[in-house]
């Protein structure tokens, strides 16, 4: 199972941002997944739950955001988004679209801490933030 260490990495990859922001807890990581990344979400949480616990990171939700799927055609001479993995055409014209362009992803976007209240501004104080990786 390959979740494992999926889910160990984002730990790794949360426990060290929370380091350099100088916080104690992360609230949820947000991911976007795309369907030709051989990713089972179901099996990616319940190793996300085992590989955080006991980490900053323990409690933390898991965001999942489906990436599309596009590839490019060849006969349309256009990007298509690709509605099923299974069968690699053209959604317009039906033919092979064997060019990939996005869907293989696996990336954590963002993660949401708990505000820190010596650092906020003192008129707003939100109970979370949210940083996205650059």
């Amino acid at each position: 199972m390959h979740e494992l260490s999926i889910a160990m990495a984002l730990v790794d990859i949360a426990c060290e941002a929370s380091d350099r922001l100088h916080v104690s807890k992360v609230n949820a990581l947000h991911l976007s997944i795309g369907p030709l990344c051989g990713v089972v979400e179901e099996a990616l949480a319940f190793s996300f739950e085992l590989a955080a616990a006991g980490t900053p990171v323990e409690g933390a939700r898991l965001v999942v955001q489906q990436a599309p799927l596009t590839a490019f055609c060849d006969s349309c001479n256009e990007e298509r988004t690709i509605p099923s993995a299974q069968h690699l055409r053209c959604p317009s014209c039906g033919a092979p679209t064997p060019e990939v362009r996005s869907g293989r992803e696996l990336e954590l976007v963002a993660m949401e801490v708990p505000d820190v209240p010596d650092r906020a501004d003192s008129s707003e104080r939100p109970e979370e933030k949210r940083f996205a990786r650059s």
